[in-house]
């Protein structure tokens, strides 16, 4: 999968668990590579393009370990139930060395998963990782 697709997918499924939930469940979406032991975003949707950058390792949280893991494959994805603010909700695997951030700037992911709505709208997020597990976003 091309960048342009992979933005594609992102902004529909975006879109789809916005929908589902009656509000956005994620305000924030990033596609980062961290090949090499370098972070660096490729693309951004949200309210903090370079309050992103300036704390990606802060607002990642308990979501680094994951991330500098090299335990994921394709398509996985997880969640840190607590992180508040700026603090990331999820990340998702798109490619080697490539992730997808997602984060609600306001809520947390704990909060987010106790309203009933939230289970149809994880629905797309689900979809997503399948189209990623099936074809790798390559850079």
């Amino acid at each position: 999968m091309t960048l342009d697709q992979a933005k594609k997918n992102i902004q529909n499924c975006a879109e789809q668990m916005h929908a589902r939930y009656q509000k956005p469940v994620f305000d924030e979406w990033a596609v980062i590579s961290l090949a090499d032991q370098k972070g660096l975003a490729l693309a951004y949707i949200g309210p903090r393009k370079e309050g992103f950058k300036q704390n990606f390792l802060e607002d990642a949280g308990s979501l680094r370990v994951g991330l500098m893991a090299d335990k994921y494959q394709v398509g996985d994805f997880e969640f840190a139930r607590h992180g508040v603010g700026t603090g990331f909700e999820s990340f998702m695997v798109l490619g080697k060395g490539l992730y997808l951030i997602c984060n609600n700037t306001s809520q947390s992911m704990d909060a987010i998963s106790k309203d009933p709505l939230w289970i149809a709208a994880q629905e797309p997020f689900v979809e997503l990782s399948e189209k990623f597990r099936a074809d790798p976003l390559v850079p």
